[in-house]
């Protein structure tokens, strides 16, 4: 199972300059982009949804959200578009994947709204 999840993994790595690139191809729906941004972002950000210091469910993100969310993305890229992508991406990021803050920002964003809603239902059950 875990040599499993490693390959699983390590596919991502290599698919991840290609969903990139699928992102920024006019043939690409809009519902595909939009997924592949997700994930490139999540990929990307140094935040991640479910903090890796948290004892094993810390990595389901890297070892389930992500090769998920990039194999749903992928399945909505056409074929034709989705071999484009990869032949144009083979060795796109050897030097490492870039490192840029922006990356952070939907993870950011995900955990402020959770932050207000949790503090708006904790307002609403002190003045009810």
């Amino acid at each position: 199972m875990k040599k499993k999840l490693q390959v699983l993994a390590a596919k991502v790595k290599v698919e991840l300059p290609a969903l990139f690139l699928a992102l920024k191809d006019q043939r690409t729906s809009w519902l595909a982009k939009l997924l592949a941004f997700l994930t490139v972002a999540y990929a990307l950000s140094p935040v991640d949804l479910i903090p890796d210091f948290i004892p094993v469910i810390g990595y389901l993100d890297d070892l389930l959200i992500l090769p998920l969310l990039a194999a749903l993305t992928i399945k909505l890229i056409p074929a034709d578009v989705w071999q484009d992508c990869l032949e144009k991406s083979k060795g796109m990021w050897e030097s490492g994947k870039p490192k840029k803050w922006y990356y952070a920002l939907p993870i950011i964003i995900f955990w402020l709204l959770i932050l207000f809603w949790i503090g708006k239902m904790v307002y609403q059950g002190m003045h009810n």
